[in-house]
């Protein structure tokens, strides 16, 4: 069975080929790609203004990535040595990792649990909704994309609900974007894969509604009937559905949980 990877293309090449090391063939057929922020200088300067805010929310791995690359003259943050107290939150493992790897201290960062059923915004909510009160400062570090992506899915981004419970809580809410999703468009080879892909028994992994409507607008007259996904959000597998898959099974964004759900559709 053929496994078709659609994050962008350093990661899809990373999950390619762990996939490849278990036996399965996979390829790396991105749908989204990213790029720096286009104001840089307002990462920065969110950057120098960190440590008016209690807690700075990273959406992602490519967030963390690249906040701290327009901020290497910063200090040491989220960590016991820093000269500020802010927190770092995320939404799940990746997310942590991107931190750790920034210098971030795992006493420093709210997650959810590894075993977390489910890797978002209301699993982060969870874990530092009731530190949330009249008074505390968040800042949001976000990419910014299209919009093809919440006409297709019909729903705003976690980041959304994730600030409205905040400011529900009498907390405020200030956002930076450090990083913009790129819509790849399919042409050549890439097209053809994806259209045999629709109905040769590959088995699509999708990680972002934005990749499913990207992967619609290249191909605006595919029947998926026949194509299968695995999605790693509810939100997505939705998504998913409504661009015409049939068979779709929700996994946690993990190599042991994603080889159990393409197992499950042989």
């Amino acid at each position: 069975m053929r496994v078709i990877i659609t994050r962008p293309l350093r990661e899809a090449n990373k999950w390619a080929a762990a996939l490849m090391d278990t036996g399965y063939k996979a390829v790396a057929l991105p749908l989204v790609e990213v790029a720096a922020a286009a104001d840089t200088q307002a990462v920065a300067d969110a950057g120098q203004r960190l440590a008016e805010y209690d807690g700075a929310m990273f959406v992602s791995g490519n967030a963390v990535e690249h906040f701290f690359a327009s901020n290497r003259a910063v200090g040491p943050v989220f960590c016991a040595g820093a000269a500020i107290k802010t927190r770092a939150f995320a939404t799940g493992p990746g997310t942590v990792a991107a931190l750790l790897r920034a210098g971030a201290e795992s006493a420093w960062i709210d997650a959810p649990d590894q075993d977390s059923q489910q890797f978002d915004s209301e699993a982060l909510w969870a874990v530092i909704g009731s530190k949330m009160q009249a008074g505390t400062r968040v800042l949001i570090v976000r990419g910014a994309g299209t919009s093809a992506t919440e006409v297709l899915s019909g729903e705003g981004h976690g980041r959304d609900w994730f600030a409205k419970q905040v400011k529900l809580a009498g907390a405020s809410v200030d956002y930076v974007v450090s990083y913009q999703r790129v819509p790849v468009r399919l042409q050549g080879d890439a097209l053809n894969t994806a259209q045999q892909a629709a109905s040769d028994g590959s088995v699509w992994m999708f990680s972002s509604s934005e990749a499913i409507a990207n992967l619609v607008a290249s191909c605006p007259d595919q029947d998926w009937r026949a194509a299968k996904a695995v999605v790693t959000h509810p939100r997505i597998g939705d998504t998913a559905r409504k661009a015409g898959f049939v068979h779709v099974c929700e996994s946690r964004p993990s190599l042991a949980s994603l080889l159990a759900s393409i197992e499950s559709m042989q």
